[in-house]
């Protein structure tokens, strides 16, 4: 009974950090034009981090730099990719500059990845950001 619970509480995290994905990238984390106003707004506080990952599409074991802004967070405390602790799309991720103004990390698409998208975020102590990434077999 216990693993059904962590199984669903497993699936709602992954649930939200999807639609977490989607609203982001929908947005690019960056300001967005409000017709009714005819001005931008920033997107909500805590989603202000902006990420891009390249080279993007990326292959199987190759090697990609993590780059972005904190957009008001305190400095790149993580990163995290996939879809659970069971399906990462990145690995060895190593952060080179954790500069809030401007972060760096380096990290190896797994050997296991198929052709798809895989999400990539990061935690900015405060903001989040996330990005998609298209993987090649």
């Amino acid at each position: 009974m216990r693993d059904a619970a962590v199984l669903d509480k497993k699936r709602s995290i992954a649930g939200v950090g999807l639609i977490a994905a989607a609203g982001a990238t929908a947005t690019g984390a960056f300001a967005v034009s409000n017709p009714e106003t005819n001005t931008e707004s920033l997107p909500p506080k805590g989603t202000r981090a902006q990420v891009q990952v390249s080279p993007n599409p990326a292959w199987r074991g190759q090697e990609v730099t993590i780059t972005g802004n904190c957009g008001g967070g305190t400095n790149l405390k993580r990163i995290l990719s996939g879809f659970g602790p069971d399906k990462p799309v990145l690995e060895d991720i190593r952060i080179v500059a954790d500069d809030p103004e401007g972060f760096v990390a380096k990290a190896r698409l797994t050997e296991t990845v198929g052709n798809g998208v895989g999400p990539v975020f990061v935690d900015c102590g405060g903001e989040v950001g996330v990005t998609l990434l298209v993987t090649h077999a």
